[in-house]
């Protein structure tokens, strides 16, 4: 017996694989996607950079790829899901299947989109000036740290052309699926235009706030989009890891603690700027401009593949009929802040921040002055 023993320990293949790429990496709590440097990615062929939000647990990251005019990325395949949001610019995706099924679609600002498991893609800029800056969240930490394995990531051949769905599914259109509000999905594989698309009432969530969860590429991916009218902010709650919150129309800001802090950490947001609320921390959503504001959320387990107990237990409750716990009042269980039990200080907060940018407050069905 050799008594050179191989003591790796703790290793992490995901970012092991990220340093082999010479990928840039900008890791933060909160951060402008506008501002992230990027260089040349030779795997795409493009400008990129890895995006790493403090707090965004094992499961999930963030890639940039920054598209020069009339340029395009090289053709990928991959066994990591990735959910696409397109910050500026204009172009289309070309997905091809093993049969030589293709299908394309054109995309713009504020489009979202996904790519079916193992497809192969390519991305291409559709402007002859300006740059095409795309965003995904992906669950490629998840795959690679399981499987340690790049060429079984990047080069299995295998085609999940069931995840392909409805060709319509390509162009902008889907289905409606009505659970219960703030659980109704839109089951597609492309939004055109998140700013645009009509979301469902979600009243215990606060404020007359709507919504609306998505299935996209019938993956394990989550994607939700939510709306808080002018003059108003969400109740606060909690859930696990792995959330990338975007802003996608208005600004405002966002407030975090845990049980135990004193103060809030404070994050301010406008469009391209995402943050992630991290394990069990309380975070509050307020509406600061004088538009409805529209953010994001993106992450790993949904409402059809919830993927673990914590997320089964945040989005659909434990039990048939159950609500789920960011909707559910601590009182009862849940992990959600009522109004009337918020801390005095925040209602205080946002009301100086109205007054600041000439925004008359409207939440005095939901909370006294």
């Amino acid at each position: 017996m050799s008594e050179q023993l191989d003591r790796r320990l703790g290793l992490d293949p995901y970012l092991d694989w990220v340093a082999k790429e010479g990928l840039k990496v900008t890791e933060d709590y909160g951060i402008d996607l506008f501002k992230v440097e990027t260089a040349l990615w030779p795997r795409y062929g493009v400008k990129g950079a890895a995006v790493h939000l403090i707090g965004r647990g094992e499961f999930t990251n963030m890639f940039l790829l920054d598209i020069p005019p009339g340029g395009s990325s090289e053709p990928q395949r991959h066994l990591y899901e990735d959910v696409y949001y397109c910050l500026e610019g204009t172009g289309s995706t070309q997905v091809e299947f093993d049969d030589g099924t293709k299908r394309s679609f054109e995309w713009g600002p504020k489009s979202l989109f996904a790519i079916p498991l193992n497809a192969k893609h390519r991305h291409f800029n559709g402007s002859g000036r300006e740059r095409a800056l795309l965003v995904t969240t992906t669950d490629l930490p998840l795959v690679m740290n399981t499987f340690h394995n790049e060429k079984f990531v990047f080069d299995t051949k295998f085609d999940f052309t069931e995840r392909a769905g409805k060709q319509s599914y390509f162009s902008g259109e889907g289905d409606l699926i009505t659970v219960r509000p703030g659980n109704h999905m839109w089951e597609t594989n492309f939004v055109p235009d998140l700013a645009a698309i009509e979301l469902k009432e979600w009243g215990d969530r606060g404020a007359g706030g709507t919504n609306i969860m998505f299935v996209l590429a019938d993956g394990t991916m989550h994607a939700h989009i939510s709306e808080m009218p002018v003059g108003t902010y969400k109740k606060g709650h909690r859930h696990g890891p792995g959330f990338h919150v975007m802003c996608v129309t208005g600004h405002g800001y966002s407030l975090l603690w845990f049980d135990k802090d004193k103060d809030f950490t404070r994050i301010d947001w406008k469009h391209g700027v995402v943050f992630p609320p991290a394990d069990r921390q309380f975070h509050q959503h307020f509406n600061s401009s004088r538009q409805p504001a529209r953010y994001l959320a993106t992450g790993t387990g949904g409402l059809r593949y919830p993927l673990t107990t914590a997320n089964r237990r945040s989005i659909l409750g434990m039990k048939p009929g159950e609500k789920g716990a960011v909707s559910t009042s601590i009182k009862q269980g849940g992990d959600q802040y009522e109004y009337e039990d918020q801390d005095p200080r925040i209602h205080k907060i946002w009301l100086e921040e109205m007054k600041k940018n000439g925004v008359e407050p409207k939440m005095e069905k939901w909370i006294a002055a």
